[in-house]
């Protein structure tokens, strides 16, 4: 019997130290996103990161609206690179001091967690 509870220790440890790991991986290409597309990358105060997960429910006809929207906080328009249709899509959302309000965004990185796919 404590032999299981080890093994589940361990197995979640893992899951958890995988999980940490791509979570760092998303932060960091947001953050480089920022940096590049938007207007005052330097008025975006206070980033902190939440609610890392995949999903597969996001349909490209979606991915398209967001891209095509824009935001006026970024640069327009931003070349987001062509995405696999169907693919998994990671989100992570980001909550920031902006102009003295507390605002919230979304961000849908590829399969690979190498680029922002669209911004909501």
């Amino acid at each position: 019997m404590d032999r299981r509870y080890i093994i589940i220790g361990i197995t979640a440890f893992v899951f958890l130290f995988v999980s940490c790991g791509q979570k760092h991986k998303a932060v960091n290409v947001v953050e480089d996103f920022i940096e590049q597309y938007a207007q005052y990358p330097d008025e975006m105060k206070e980033r902190e990161f939440e609610h890392f997960d995949s999903t597969k429910v996001i349909s490209d006809s979606l991915v398209l609206a967001m891209q095509q929207r824009g935001n006026e906080l970024y640069k327009s328009p931003i070349p987001y690179p062509v995405r696999t249709s169907g693919r998994m899509l990671y989100h992570i959302r980001m909550s920031y001091v902006y102009k003295g309000d507390t605002l919230w965004q979304t961000f849908y990185l590829d399969e690979t967690l190498e680029h922002v796919v669209a911004v909501k």
